[in-house]
C-alpha cells in the first residue's frame, strides 16, 4: 500500500511500505486490520521523518491525521478500460502551483458503489516508463467542507488484467494540504464525482 510521491516540494518525500507478510504464502488479514496499520505506520512517518511532508511547526495541527471510519462498502472492483499509446497522448495537467505535470491516461476505471455505476479516469506520470503506477486523482461532494477543496488522491499498481481493488478508505490528502510548497496536480473534471465519499482521510473537525 505505497502511496505514490505525486505531489513534489523542494525536499523529497519518501513514503514508507506496509508490509504485511513477507513468506511466500502470506497469511489473510483482515481489511480494518491492514487499513489501521496503514494509517498508524503513515502517522509515524509523518511525525518522524526528516522529509516529512508536514512542517514541524504544524505537526501537532495535522498529527495524528484524521480519517473517516473504517468503511468497507467503499471498497469495490473496479476494471479498466484501457486506452492505447496512440489514443493517450502526454498532456500537461495543471497543479496547485500553477505548474504542468506531464501525463497520459491509462483509461477508464468503470466500477459501482453503494449500487450505482461510476468511472474515474487513471492516469499515469510520464515519467513513469514502464506504467507500473495507475494515479487516480478526484473530487467528491465533500471537497471544502470534510475534505481539501482541490480533492484527494487514490495509487493502485498496474495489473496485467486490468482488474483493480478500488479501495476509498485508502484514498488521501494532497501534500499541499499540509504545506503550499508542493506542487500537487489538480484532479480534472471528468473525475469529480456527484456523490460525498466519506472514506478515506479528512479534514480535522472544528
Amino acid at each position: 500500500m505505497r502511496p505514490l510521491p505525486i505531489a513534489r516540494a523542494l525536499p523529497a518525500v519518501a513514503i514508507l511500505a506496509l508490509c504485511v507478510g513477507c513468506s511466500t504464502q502470506p497469511p489473510q488479514v483482515d481489511h480494518g486490520t491492514s487499513v489501521a496499520a496503514h494509517r498508524a505506520e503513515k502517522d509515524a512517518m509523518f511525525r518522524e521523518a526528516q522529509d516529512s511532508p508536514v512542517p514541524k511547526a504544524e505537526l501537532d495541527r495535522f498529527v495524528p491525521l484524521a480519517y473517516y471510519p473504517i468503511d468497507p462498502s467503499y471498497r469495490t472492483a473496479a476494471a479498466l478500460a484501457r486506452l492505447s499509446d496512440a489514443e493517450s497522448p502526454a498532456f500537461e495537467m495543471p497543479t496547485s502551483t500553477g505548474q504542468r505535470r506531464q501525463m497520459r491516461k491509462a483509461g477508464k476505471l468503470k466500477f459501482s458503489l453503494h449500487g450505482k455505476p461510476y468511472e474515474l479516469t487513471a492516469f499515469i506520470s510520464a515519467e513513469d516508463t514502464a506504467a507500473r503506477r495507475l494515479f487516480v486523482p478526484f473530487r467528491d461532494l465533500t471537497a471544502g467542507l470534510e475534505t481539501y477543496a482541490s480533492g484527494r488522491y487514490m495509487d493502485l499498481n498496474r495489473t496485467p488484467t486490468g482488474l483493480y481493488d478500488l479501495d476509498f478508505n485508502m484514498a488521501y490528502q494532497p501534500y499541499c494540504f499540509y504545506d503550499p510548497r508542493y506542487d500537487c496536480p489538480i484532479p480534472p473534471a471528468e473525475n469529480r464525482l456527484t456523490v460525498p465519499v466519506r472514506a478515506g482521510e479528512r479534514m480535522r473537525k472544528p
